[in-house]
C-alpha cells in the first residue's frame, strides 16, 4: 500500500527535488502538487524535464486540497508564504514536513530575533520534531509535524556534533560554501550568471546569518559562521574548526565520528577530505576529521548536496522513520558523475 503525498512549493529547486525523489520512491504516490504563482501551470510548462510524468496538476496552495488526498505534505515555501497553511492541515491530521524555517527554533522570541517578525503560529512550536535524523531518529518516528533542517546547520551539525559531545569544547568557527541553488530560483543579483560565475563571496557574516541560532539550539555552543557563495549549481562544504581543552589525535576523534555515526547510514566517515561532487544529487554526507597539533584545534569537514542531504533528500529520509520504513528507503545514494 502506497501512503498519498503532496508537494507545495513545486515549482522551486527544494520542492522538484521532492517530486524527482517521491516520484520513484516504492511505498508513496504523489497525490498533490501546488505552488504560488506557478499554480495552474503543467508541471512541464514549470519544469520541462518532467514532460511525460504522470503526476497532478499544479494546483494553488490550498489546505483542504490537500488534506483531502494526502496523508503527508511537504512545505517547500518561503518562510513568509501560506503562515496558516501548517495550523489547518495538522488540525485535519495530515502529517506535516515542513522544510521551511517557521518550525526549526523551539523559541519563539529567538524567531522573532532571526527572521524580524513574530512567529505566526507560536502555539504549535512544541509540536515541531527538529528534522536531523542523526541528532533525533527516535523522535521523528512518531511526529506530527517536522521542521526540516537547513542545508548550513546540516552540514555543520554532522561535523561538528561529535566534536561538541565530546565536552572538549566551548565553542566551533564554520566557513560553509554552497551552491548558487542555495539562493533559490527568483532572479536576484545572488543567482544570476554574470554575477556568481568565476566569483565568490561571503554572506552575513560576523553571526548575522539566520542560521546561526538554529546552529547554536542544537549544538549548545556558540558558532562564529560565515556562509559563501560559490559558483556551483549544488552542493555545500562545511568546514568546522574547534579548539580543544585538552589534546587528543587524529586516531582518537577518527574513532568518535566512526563511534557517532557507526548506526546513521546517510552519514560516510572518509579517509580524505570530501568533495561535493561526491555527494551530489545524493541524501548523503560525506565526513572527514582531523588534528592539529600545534594549535590543539580539530578540524572537521563535511560534503553534502544543499538540495539534496540538505533539503529535500533529508526531508524524504525524515517520512521513512515517520511512516515506519527502513531509513535510506527511496534515498537517492550514488551520485551524479561526472
Amino acid at each position: 500500500m502506497q501512503t498519498p503525498i503532496g508537494i507545495a512549493g513545486v515549482s522551486g529547486y527544494t520542492g522538484v527535488e521532492l517530486l524527482r525523489i517521491l516520484s520513484a520512491h516504492p511505498h508513496v504516490r504523489v497525490s498533490a502538487l501546488s505552488a504560488g504563482a506557478s499554480a495552474g501551470k503543467p508541471l512541464d510548462a514549470i519544469w520541462p524535464g518532467f514532460a511525460g510524468l504522470d503526476v497532478p496538476a499544479v494546483e494553488p496552495l490550498d489546505a483542504a486540497t490537500l488534506a483531502a488526498r494526502c496523508a503527508v505534505v511537504f512545505l517547500a515555501l518561503p518562510h513568509s508564504a501560506a503562515p496558516t497553511l501548517v495550523p489547518e492541515l495538522l488540525d485535519a491530521g495530515v502529517r506535516v514536513i515542513d522544510l521551511g524555517t517557521r518550525f526549526r527554533l523551539r523559541d519563539p522570541s529567538a524567531y522573532a530575533r532571526s527572521y524580524g517578525h513574530p512567529h505566526p503560529c507560536p502555539e504549535r512550536l512544541p509540536e515541531a520534531v527538529y528534522g536531523l535524523p542523526e541528532a533525533h531518529r527516535g523522535a521523528l518516528r512518531d511526529a506530527r509535524l517536522v521542521a526540516n533542517p537547513g542545508c548550513y546547520p546540516t552540514a555543520t551539525a554532522i561535523a561538528a556534533m561529535p566534536l561538541v559531545e565530546s565536552g572538549a569544547v566551548d565553542w566551533i568557527v564554520a566557513d560553509c560554501l554552497s551552491g548558487v541553488s542555495g539562493a533559490g530560483r527568483s532572479p536576484g543579483p545572488r543567482n544570476l550568471y554574470c554575477e556568481v560565475q568565476e566569483s565568490a563571496v561571503a554572506y552575513h557574516a560576523a553571526g548575522r546569518h539566520r542560521h546561526v541560532a538554529e546552529m547554536e539550539q542544537l549544538l549548545g555552543v556558540p558558532v562564529s559562521f560565515t556562509p559563501h557563495l560559490v559558483p556551483m549549481r549544488r552542493g555545500m562544504l562545511a568546514t568546522v574548526t574547534a579548539r580543544f581543552k585538552t589534546p587528543t589525535t587524529r586516531e582518537a576523534l577518527r574513532e568518535r565520528f566512526a563511534a557517532r555515526y557507526a548506526d546513521h547510514p546517510a552519514v560516510t566517515l572518509r579517509d580524505t577530505p570530501p568533495a561535493t561532487a561526491d555527494v551530489r544529487g545524493t541524501a548523503r554526507a560525506h565526513v572527514f576529521v582531523d588534528w592539529d597539533d600545534e594549535r590543539g584545534a580539530a578540524v572537521a569537514i563535511c560534503a553534502i548536496d544543499n538540495i539534496g542531504k540538505g533539503a529535500a533528500g533529508q526531508a524524504v529520509h525524515n517520512m521513512n522513520l515517520m511512516l515506519g520504513l527502513p531509513e535510506t528507503t527511496g534515498l537517492p545514494w550514488l551520485p551524479l558523475l561526472p
